[in-house]
């Protein structure tokens, strides 16, 4: 049942939604193509009224991430809005290979991630700003560094989202993928120390206080340094 306790004490109803629904897209909760709960059910659930979960559902649909049709419901999109089927599959082999190591990964990450700095400038929204901040209250707050990495990676996948660009969203997904793999979870695991942790966590409220300003250049070269300070932390060089 929903909303977790944690997140009525942290959020507000409305945010607590947006968290859940976006969790879950995002975890696989929900197959492409399932049905999601009900209007009258996620209402009831979260203590929302009805145009306050429309205004959330239409903030998803924006972003591609689902599909409404009427007199059936609400669906899970099957591909990010405007990405091909076909696209998506060949960017999926491309990034998904086994070869693709840790120190790969992060350089792909130094190229591509102060990219989105000028997108999200540009076109992230009030509510996406709201999202990146409640990344970065529950990955503070984690108890666990599994929890941690969850909302860690929740604040990368947001980053993209708030350029409002469907290619550069389906990229980093993929990039996320890698990242969640086998052997750089192992890495993860033997680096990420509590005194780390919170170095990590004043990067990310920094980078994300610099885009709420939209200022561009402390942006992009705070995400340059935080990701060059990952790949050292990770890979034991600059």
């Amino acid at each position: 049942m929903y909303p977790s306790p944690s997140l009525q004490v942290r959020t507000d109803p409305v945010q607590a939604l947006r968290t859940e629904l976006l969790d879950g897209l995002r975890t696989g909760k929900w197959a492409p193509g399932s049905r999601l709960p009900t209007e009258r059910s996620l209402c009831a659930d979260f203590g929302v009224g009805r145009s306050a979960l429309r205004r959330v559902l239409q903030e998803l649909r924006d972003q591609g991430l689902i599909v409404q049709k009427v007199g059936s419901g609400t669906y899970v999109s099957d591909t990010p809005a405007g990405i091909e089927p076909g696209i998506m599959a060949a960017a999926g082999k491309l990034l998904t290979i086994p070869s693709a190591s840790p120190a790969e990964i992060m350089e792909a990450r130094l190229l591509l991630e102060p990219m989105i700095v000028e997108l999200i400038v540009s076109n992230a929204t009030l509510a996406d700003f709201e999202r990146l901040e409640a990344c970065c209250a529950r990955s503070e707050t984690a108890d666990t560094l599994e929890e941690f990495e969850h909302w860690d990676n929740a604040l990368h996948e947001q980053l993209a989202l708030a350029t409002h660009n469907a290619l550069f969203v389906s990229v980093f997904r993929l990039l996320a993928e890698v990242r969640n793999s086998g052997e750089w979870g192992f890495l993860k695991k033997k680096i990420v120390t509590p005194e780390r942790r919170r170095e990590y966590e004043a990067e990310h409220r920094r980078i994300v206080e610099a885009l709420k300003h939209r200022d561009a250049d402390t942006a992009r070269r705070e995400i340059f340094e935080h990701i060059v300070h990952a790949r050292t932390n990770l890979l034991g060089r600059i």
